[in-house]
Order: structure tokens, then sequence, then C-alpha cells
């Protein structure tokens, strides 16, 4: 056997063994769930992210022996490329298995000599591969008794578990589906079927059983809710709710929160389903869903490469305040934004690089808690030159030359982010009616606690550092000042001791690098006195050190919150 043949099939098993140890960790999702391990499912959960790295490493570690002094040499990969697409032909995640040869590919070359000759930008077999989702459905035909459809699905989808009360989750799911179906225009007696994914989608504290109410022509999809009622005597489970329609399922599978555990040995046809339910959601979203983001990245390069060859519009500066440590451009045909960290960072930013990428990676691991954008990081991404704004091009030249490389017609970026455009909320408050401001301004607190919940303290909260999702939720995107909120030192602001430190332009107390004073929270609402009115009466809380030192207390004793990806209006009474 040549050095080529060797060489992939190596990469193959270290694919092999990590999809392995993914599914295995994804497996275990289920008991944590019917244990009510909160702390093991949060570890869990960034364990699974790491092991690609760490596969990818050790993997690497190997092909550096086999390949020897051919390691560089492209056309030695070139044939490698081809022997690998040989080998993954067929398989059932194949598009998951060509993501890992490109890991290992970048990993050597740097990310430099990404071609199709090499590696898979785009794949010999197609985009996903051709699979019948009916294989991953369990179907319901209703035969005229809906409540006894409902009443069966609810049954083989029960835990070891028994349902607090299953007769009033059955009779509640029934009226809410029922209602639905009637609303379309359907008779709810009729001969209709429920579809649901055979197996439950794991997150923070709760399980989740995903489908459709399917007729002719009707098409309505569900989710239902599963929390753990952690009563120590006698455990339990309910449904907390039954979501119905694209719009409120989206917001469940949305890019701000923590990835979904599910048993699905065979992605596409999760994420397939789940496309038919949510048109308007991006695969490239789905795939990093259900935690293969490393796939979605692929996916999304691959979309967007298609877009930038059939659009002509100029890259501009993002819109909004200038940010300190980050250049943001982006396309007006475009729903995401790129940000490039600048060479130096406006005063006081103290931060160096290598602490801002840390941060990214952080929140890539953390939970989001529904409030912070998940990001994609690429090296040495290639722009053709002409498309950007001669605006955009002196701000970029000035800020973060030496990401900036020019070859020929194209402008190479050696580091950056792209994530989901969003309006800046201090430029949706500008012509925000009186209604919009308390809406958002109660989201924006909300948006804080939840953060502060899941044990995150954003540093720098300015309004200009958030922005609105098109479903109008406050979403946190500026990651250079974040640090668990266990590592602050949140302090009230002493009396001053005389008239002379009253009247002192500078603080009359001492000040550590980890001390935080929630009643300067205030000076985040400079220039908006509706903002601040409206806050201040949604969110004084916030102003009090007590507010956060209870919650630290908390956290370090172990609690978990329950973060909820759906209106408390759609949540059933207990």
């Amino acid at each position: 056997m040549d050095k080529q043949s060797r060489l992939a099939r190596t990469i193959l098993n270290g694919f092999t063994a990590y999809f392995a140890e993914f599914e295995n960790i994804t497996l275990s999702a289920r008991t944590r769930f019917e244990n009510a391990e909160w702390r093991a499912t949060q570890e869990a959960s960034m364990r699974r992210i790491d092991i690609y790295k760490l596969q990818v490493l050790e993997t690497i570690d190997v092909v550096d022996y086999i390949a020897q002094d051919r390691l560089h040499d492209l056309d030695f990969w070139a044939e490698t490329r081809d022997l690998y697409a040989e080998l993954v032909r067929g398989m059932t995640n194949f598009e998951i298995a060509e993501t890992f040869y490109n890991s290992i590919f970048n990993a050597v070359f740097e990310h430099r000599w990404i071609r199709d000759d090499y590696a898979f930008v785009f794949s010999p077999q197609g985009d996903m591969p051709p699979v019948d989702v009916r294989r991953v459905l369990n179907q319901y035909r209703t035969k005229g008794d809906f409540k006894a459809t409902v009443a069966n699905l609810l049954f083989d989808y029960g835990m070891s578990l028994p349902y607090e009360d299953y007769d009033r989750e059955v009779a509640r799911v029934t009226e809410v589906m029922t209602a639905a179906v009637e609303d379309a225009g359907y008779d709810h007696r009729a001969d209709l079927e429920l579809h649901a994914l055979e197996h439950h989608f794991f997150r923070n504290k709760a399980a989740y059983i995903v489908g459709r109410i399917s007729g002719k022509g009707l098409q309505i999809p569900f989710v239902l809710p599963m929390l753990h009622t952690e009563d120590q005597e006698r455990p339990s489970v309910y449904l907390d709710a039954c979501l119905l329609g694209s719009d409120i399922i989206s917001k469940l599978f949305s890019f701000t929160r923590t990835y979904f555990m599910v048993d699905a040995s065979i992605p596409s046809q999760h994420v397939l389903f789940l496309q038919q339910l949510m048109p308007r959601k991006a695969v490239s979203e789905i795939y990093s869903c259900i935690g293969h983001h490393r796939h979605g990245k692929t996916y999304y390069f691959r979309t967007a490469s298609r877009h930038m060859r059939s659009t002509e519009d100029a890259f501009i500066p993002a819109p909004g305040i200038k940010g300190m440590v980050m250049a943001v451009f982006t396309l007006p045909s475009y729903e995401y934004v790129f940000k490039i960290i600048k060479d130096r960072f406006t005063p006081p930013k103290e931060v160096t690089h290598q602490e801002v990428r840390d941060k990214y990676q952080l929140v890539k691991r953390w939970d989001r808690a529904g409030r912070m954008a998940d990001t994609q990081e690429f090296a040495n991404l290639v722009f053709e030159a002409s498309r950007f704004s001669d605006e955009l091009m002196e701000e970029l030249e000035a800020t973060c030359s030496s990401q900036l490389e020019i070859k020929g017609r194209a402008l190479i970026i050696k580091h950056c982010y792209v994530e989901r455009r969003m309006q800046p909320l201090n430029l949706y408050l500008k012509d925000a009616s009186d209604e919009e401001v308390d809406a958002v301004m109660l989201d924006y607190g909300n948006a804080i606690k939840e953060l502060a919940a899941a044990n995150i303290f954003p540093g720098d909260m300015l309004l200009k550092n958030f922005g609105v999702t098109r479903h109008g939720r406050v979403v946190f995107y500026d990651y250079d000042e974040i640090q668990p909120l266990t590592d602050i030192n949140f302090r009230k602001i002493p009396p001053p001791r005389d008239e002379f430190e009253e009247m002192s332009g500078q603080p009359w107390y001492s000040v550590g690098p980890n001390d935080v004073f929630p009643e300067e929270f205030r000076l985040f609402f400079s220039g908006n006195a509706r903002a601040r009115k409206a806050f201040d009466q949604l969110h004084s809380d916030l102003y009090e050190a007590s507010f956060w030192t209870n919650l630290q207390d908390k956290l370090r004793d172990g609690f978990v919150e329950d973060f909820f990806p759906y209106s408390g209006k759609l949540r059933f009474q207990r």
C-alpha cells in the first residue's frame, strides 16, 4: 500500500474515531436528563465541542509520520484526496467525513491552497447525501381520533420516569393541536398524520419531541418541550408547552443557543426534515444546531461562495458606531457580517489579540442562553478585491492592515469571524415607538440577566454591543470583555468621607482590576433618555450590587438556570 492510500485511510480512521466519540457523548444525554444531572450536561456539551480539535491534532501526528518528506507536496495531497473521496463514497455521513479531511488539510497548509484539487471545497457527491427522512420518522395516523393518536405518541416518547400526569398532557396537547388544525381550515376529525423524529432532542434542562402535523396540503411543525420535575422523592417528567409553527420553532433552533444533542447517526436525515419544518433556516445553521458546527462552517462557505458569484454589490462598513476592537463589514445583499480584530485597540481597551480570540472560543463552548450569537472563525478567507468599496478599503487599511494581503485581484483576510447580521440596539432605538422602546428594553435587561444566570458577565454593556434579531430578540455580540460572572467583584460605591472627596473628579476609593460598580450602569444610557427611563422602570435591580452577589452565591452552589427558548405565554400552567 502506497503512502497516499495509507494517509487516506489514516484520516478516515481519525474521522471514524471522532464520530464514534461524538455519538457516545450524545447517546448518554438521555440518561443525564433522566437523572437531572445538569452540571454534567453542561460539561458534556463542552466536551463534545472539544473532541473535534483533539481528534484532528491526534490524527495530524500520524499524518505527519506517514507523509514525512511529502507532507507539503500538493500533488501528493491531490492523489490522497481522490483516494479519500472513493473511501467515503456512499457513506451516509460522507459530508461530515469530507469536512474532517478538510480540517486535516488546513492544519497542514495553514488554511492556504484550499482548492477542490486538494480538499473538498465542494463535494463530488453533492452537498448532502440522498436520504429518505421517513426512515427517522415515527408516523401516527389519526383516523379521526386525534386524542388517541396524541396519547400513542406521548406513550412512545415517554422516559424511564413516569409523566407527572399523563392524561393531563394528552388533553393539553390535543386541545392545542386540534385548534391549530381548525384554524388552518381543516377538520381535526379528518384522517391526518403526526410525524415525529424518532429520538428526543436534548439541551440544557429540557428534552424535545420534534415533528409535524401533516395532511393533504397541510403541514404544521410542532415541538413538545419535556421538563424534569426534579422532585427528589417522586421524580417525573411533564410537557411544558406545545409549540406550533415555523417561526416559533425557528427560535428554538436559533444561532444564539447551545447545540442540541440528538441521536442522529445519519445527520442529513435530521437536517433535511428540520429544514422542511423551517424553510427560512439556513442549512448550515441546522447542521450546527445538532452539534456538527464544523460541517456547518463548510456548508456556510459553500453557500457564501455561491452568493458571491451570483451578486455584484460591494462590501461596505457595517452600520453602527465603530467598535474599539473589531472592524466590521458586510454585503447589503447578505445577512451576515465579517469581523476582523484591529491591529491597535482604541483606549481604554487593553486586551490582546489572543485574549479576544480566547473570548470567542469561550462563547463557542459556553451555554449561550439564547443571548450570544454563534460565530464561524476563518483563516485566509479570499475575496474579490474589486468588490470592496473605497470607504471600506480605507477603513481596513487604517485599522487592520496586518490582517490583509493582496494577491492580484484577490484580497486575502488572514483571520476573521462571521456571524448573523443584526440591527444594533442603539440604531433600533432611534426610530422605535414608545411601545417598542419599552419592549426592547425589557428584553435588553432580560438578556443581561440571562447571561448572568449562565455565569457570563458581558463587561461592556453599551447599547451598541447588542443587536436585535428579526424576531425582535436582543442578543449580545461584543465578546472582548466577557468573563465568568463568578470572577467579578461586585461592589457598592462607598460614600465620600468629607466634602473634598465628594467634590473630587477622581474616585476616592480603590478600584481593583475585576471590581465592578453596578450603580454606574446608568452611564450606558447616556444620550438616550427614553431608553434609560424604560430600563429604570423595568430593571432597576441591576443597579444593585446585591443582585449580582446573590446570583454569584447561587452559581457557586451549583445552580443551573432554566432557559426557555419560547415565550412564557406559551407555557402550560402546572
